[in-house]
């Protein structure tokens, strides 16, 4: 009987703010590993999630949105997108279609492919996200038009958002994923630790709760994360952690009234922290003013940039 062909490697997904590359993500693992919220950039380090079926394992990377970088923390996502584009067998450019007339952002698509993808010299697989917003014929036209322009291995429309066309995105990648031999456990979801998907989960409720440039000042740092339940079933598990911001008035916008919003935020994020580890926490937020950190070199390499 012949052996089942099995195929492993590693997939960059790579596009601009808000092209859904997190939901997507989310949606092929069947997982919320990736936080999603309505505002751009809200993902800013590489996350790591392990697609597993019958035929295939498949490592995605999840990378920061492409963008005109305004400050030294966008300098420091895009060299991740840099970097992670390297560490690629195959790369996704993923590309939201939109509702106005041109239906997609052609200037930024030739960017993406000139700037990012060619420069790298990996096969790409040009993904058209939210194909819920446009017609089929508009589809065919887009799919069209990038396979002449710039010449992927393949264009293809899906919708995130709605599960449709992913199946025939596995399938288009699986031939070019090089080795023959998994290289995780199949029930591995993804190789960053839980502290990490601790401090993602605040930073998303921050970026749901609280308005125009607040979210985007924050960053969040566990202190400390002490695994108490191991000795003690009955204790729950401590974690520490510090939410940075750049302005005194940042701060007083995040503790709100008599410190409503901050117990607001701790609860959300306490929610979400205790279903994804699977039992209960204390969790401790504290607010920190660390002034114009987006802009130092020290503190954004402290904070893992």
């Amino acid at each position: 009987m012949e052996t089942p062909v099995f195929s492993c490697g590693f997939a960059v997904i790579a596009g601009p703010p808000n092209a859904g590359k997190s939901t997507l993500l989310n949606r092929l693992l069947d997982c919320k590993l990736s936080i999603v919220t309505p505002k751009p950039q809200t993902t800013r380090k590489k996350i790591t999630g392990i697609y597993h079926d019958d035929r295939s394992q498949i490592i995605f990377l999840d990378t920061p949105g492409i963008m005109r970088p305004q400050q030294k923390l966008h300098e420091s996502m895009l060299s991740i997108v840099r970097q992670t584009l390297q560490e690629a067998d195959i790369v996704i450019a993923l590309i939201p279609y939109g509702k106005g007339t041109e239906h997609i952002d052609r200037d930024f698509v030739t960017e993406l492919f000139e700037k990012w993808i060619r420069p790298a010299s990996k096969p790409v697989v040009a993904v058209l996200n939210k194909s819920d917003l446009v017609s089929p014929e508009t589809q065919r036209q887009i799919e069209t038009w990038i396979s002449n322009t710039f010449s992927p291995l393949s264009a293809i429309s899906v919708s995130a958002k709605e599960g449709t066309g992913l199946e025939k995105l596995i399938d288009t990648l699986i031939p070019f994923l090089p080795m023959d031999e998994p290289l995780y456990p199949e029930e591995m979801l993804s190789t960053a630790p839980e502290r990490f998907f601790v401090s993602e989960i605040i930073r998303e409720k921050i970026f749901l709760q609280y308005g125009k440039e607040v979210p985007y000042s924050t960053e969040v740092v566990i202190d400390e994360f002490r695994e108490q339940h191991e000795n003690d079933p009955s204790r729950k598990d401590l974690i520490r952690c510090s939410v940075i911001v750049e302005r005194d008035t940042q701060k007083q916008i995040l503790i709100g009234n008599r410190g409503s919003a901050l117990k607001k935020l701790g609860q959300a994020a306490r929610s979400d922290i205790e279903e994804l580890l699977g039992r209960p926490v204390f969790l401790e937020i504290f607010i920190k003013v660390r002034p114009d950190w987006r802009k130092k070199q020290h503190l954004l390499k402290s904070y893992g940039y």
